[in-house]
C-alpha cells in the first residue's frame, strides 16, 4: 500500500535551517509529481510545494519562495524539503503526498521555529 514516512524535523531559532525527507513506498515513485503540506494549529493543511516526477519543474507557496527549495531523488524514491531563514510562522507539522493525492498521510515530522 502507498506509504509516506517523513523526517528530519526538530525545534530551530528564527534564521535557521533544517532538511525535510520523505520515503515513499507502494507506488511508481517517478511517475508522479511529489508534494509537501504543512499543517499549523487550528489551520487547515497548504501545499508548500511541489516537484514533477523527473525533478524539472518546482513550485512554492509565496510565503516560502526563495527560502525553501524542493527535491528528490528517484533511485532513493524520497523527496526532500530544504527550509533556510526558518520564520516562527514555518511552525506546523510537515507532510508529503504525491499528486493526485493518495491516502493515507504518514505520521508527518513536526517543525518547530522558536527562540
Amino acid at each position: 500500500q502507498v506509504q509516506f514516512v517523513e523526517s528530519g524535523g526538530g525545534l530551530v531559532q528564527p534564521g535557521g535551517s533544517l532538511r525535510l525527507s520523505c520515503a515513499a513506498s507502494g507506488f511508481t515513485f517517478g511517475a508522479y509529481t511529489m508534494t509537501w503540506y504543512r499543517q499549523a494549529p487550528g489551520k487547515e493543511r497548504e501545499l508548500v510545494a511541489d516537484i514533477t516526477n523527473a525533478g524539472s519543474r518546482t513550485n512554492y507557496l509565496y510565503a516560502v519562495e526563495g527560502r525553501f527549495t524542493i527535491s528528490r531523488d528517484n533511485a532513493k524514491r524520497t523527496v526532500y524539503l530544504q527550509m533556510n531563514s526558518l520564520k516562527p510562522e514555518d511552525t506546523a507539522m510537515y507532510y508529503c503526498n504525491r499528486r493526485p493525492m493518495s491516502g493515507p498521510w504518514g505520521q508527518g515530522t513536526q517543525v518547530t521555529v522558536s527562540s
